[in-house]
């Protein structure tokens, strides 16, 4: 089964007997069935249903399915170096120090999703070993566990980053506690790495459905957790053992990158491999005529493999995709029928709003201005522009198929129809703060990661909102640069830059980096080109140790917020203060400078 839907885990019900007119015996409860967790399970299947519910539950989070600034800050990055507010949506801003703080709903909704999804685990956990339970093989069990262990070991890992070190549970609670102990950010990961490390001969190379944990997922973060645990231990001055720990990250990502079925697309392939993305320059769907193509006007925009990689269609490892590591199921049959959350709001949530400042001269919500936008999270100058400044300019990344910057004029009166709109009118250069940054900050180029020229369902009412492609989960590319950044961390950093270059050489850049180019700057920088709208960009700054974090949002950051209230040195989220204030059995200390 390819497409992994969310579905009823378990179901109950009640039968009450009525067995006379008597008022007593109408109001004693007499049920004839309990469900519990020991007997509501029967079979296999029902194991995992649950299973499914993980994955389901990962997708919510991972694929902005809500639509909520806890989603903004966790995965659209809001408030990080990449991404700010529009003047539009100046109250959802998130990196203003003077009202943030640990009672902020960001922080205790995302805390609090990663634990639930941690309840799950443990309860397919649990409900697989049942006596009652029959499995067709060894085997199978052995991987709905792994499945259940790798979510488990994956939320930890996320919540090492975000929060440092915290309660380790590993069993379904079924009465109230209030006496949860934090471990420390180093422990947490480590529970976390020998969970993956457990599961990693039962966890299959490649599967028939698309969407199910592999092998390589399990390696591409013990990758990860070696590089997020060698950091931590140099927090703590234990340099030696920090080194260890970066040789490990570097030998699991050995394992991927060199020693397994994956690798780089590096040729065009797919669904639309034969195409180039067009556009017609049109306010309303009437307009768009065969004359009134970016072709026709002369603007042929090319497509290359690193579009390819974004086209509907061209994302699992089962379609030919050879760099897909794990990929989240969206499917818009699915988004129509079952269950209405089966779709990437990426072009509503992340899309420009050029028909506000610019409706002189680029109207509408059409393919042409990236979709009906609303510009929940913008990127900010560093993302758009800095990163592709004098010699990184040359950079397939930065095309117009992958980063268009072309727009042409769809009002019939503008001076601009059917010619390009200057960037200096785009911005209205010249004009009042006020008119600067309103431009600035709802208009943008448009990545192919968030916006499409074909979109799916026009015919059956959708607005261009959506995207109905499958959403990468971890993808190769990002694995090479976690080898890229061990090999920094160990001194390599002529290795280092052999690995940025692989990503490079792939995107024809025409400058290389050297050893002496390499910094942890430019491995947020490359981050930055390779992996913007996916990455989650919270997690990476946080995990970089030291004033990373700080010193990045300040620098790049759109708005003066933080420039103006960010007067304390953090790499950790805090605590949500109301889980501090109800364990109220084992006192849990916050988070430094979140006091």
């Amino acid at each position: 089964m390819k497409r992994i839907i969310i579905n009823s885990i378990l179901a109950a019900s009640l039968a009450f007997s009525l067995g006379s007119c008597d008022d007593s015996a109408f109001l004693t409860e007499n049920p004839e069935t309990f469900y519990t967790v020991d007997n509501a399970f029967s079979t296999s299947e029902q194991v995992d249903q649950v299973l499914v519910g993980c994955y389901s539950h990962v997708r919510v989070m991972m694929c902005m399915i809500e639509e909520s600034v806890v989603s903004f800050a966790f995965r659209g990055g809001n408030g990080t170096d990449m991404y700010d507010v529009a003047t539009i949506r100046r109250s959802n801003k998130f990196n203003d120090y003077s009202v943030l703080n640990a009672s902020n709903t960001v922080f205790y909704t995302n805390y609090s999703h990663w634990y639930q999804l941690i309840a799950k685990a443990n309860l397919a956990i649990y409900a697989a070993e049942l006596p009652q339970i029959s499995w067709a093989s060894a085997e199978s069990k052995a991987y709905a566990l792994a499945q259940a262990r790798f979510f488990r070991a994956f939320c930890y890992r996320n919540l090492g980053e975000l929060y440092g070190g915290v309660p380790i549970v590993t069993e379904i609670t079924t009465t109230p506690r209030y006496d949860f102990k934090r471990s420390t950010r180093v422990e947490t990961y480590q529970y976390a790495i020998d969970e993956m490390e457990a599961i990693l001969n039962d966890l299959p190379e490649t599967t028939s459905s698309a969407g199910r944990l592999v092998k390589g997922a399990a390696q591409h973060n013990l990758c990860q957790l070696y590089i997020d645990k060698g950091v931590a231990l140099e927090e703590e001055s234990k340099a030696s053992e920090a080194q260890t720990a970066y040789q490990k990250a570097i030998s699991y990502g050995d394992a991927l990158i060199d020693g397994s079925v994956y690798q780089l697309m590096t040729e065009r392939f797919g669904s639309r491999k034969n195409e180039n993305p067009d556009f017609y320059y049109a306010n309303t769907e009437a307009e768009q005529t065969a004359d009134r193509l970016y072709s026709v006007a002369g603007h042929t925009i090319q497509g290359n493999v690193y579009w390819d990689l974004f086209q509907e269609g061209n994302q699992n490892y089962q379609e030919g995709n050879k760099e897909a590591i794990w990929c989240a199921q969206i499917d818009y049959e699915a988004y129509k029928t079952e269950d209405n959350q089966s779709m990437l709001q990426y072009s509503r949530v992340f899309g420009a709003v050029f028909r506000d400042p610019m409706s002189a001269h680029l109207g509408g919500a059409l393919e042409d201005v990236g979709g009906r936008g609303i510009v929940q999270v913008m990127p900010t100058m560093y993302t758009r522009d800095i990163i592709y400044e004098g010699k990184w300019n040359d950079d397939m990344r930065n095309s117009e198929a992958v980063f268009r910057r072309l727009f042409l004029g769809n009002v019939k009166t503008s001076e601009y129809y059917g010619k390009i709109v200057p960037w200096s009118v785009i911005y209205r250069d010249g004009q009042g703060t006020d008119a600067v940054d309103a431009a600035k900050t709802q208009c943008f180029p448009i990545s192919c990661k968030i916006a499409t020229d074909k979109y799916t369902g026009i015919a059956d009412g959708q607005n261009r909102s959506n995207l109905f492609r499958d959403e990468y989960l971890i993808r190769l590319p990002e694995t090479i640069l976690l080898r890229a950044e061990a090999k920094m961390r160990s001194g390599n950093k002529e290795g280092a830059a052999n690995d940025i270059n692989l990503l490079r050489k792939r995107a024809k850049c025409s400058y290389l980096v050297t050893a002496s180019d390499v910094s942890v700057d430019l491995i947020l920088d490359e981050r930055a080109r390779e992996l913007v709208y996916e990455e989650c960009r919270w997690n990476t700054l946080l995990r970089m140790g030291g004033t990373v974090a700080v010193d990045r949002i300040k620098k790049y950051a759109y708005w003066d917020d933080p420039r103006a209230t960010l007067t304390k040195n953090f790499n950790l989220w805090p605590i949500p203060q109301v889980v501090i204030d109800t364990n109220k059995d084992v006192p849990m200390v916050q988070n430094p400078g979140w006091n």
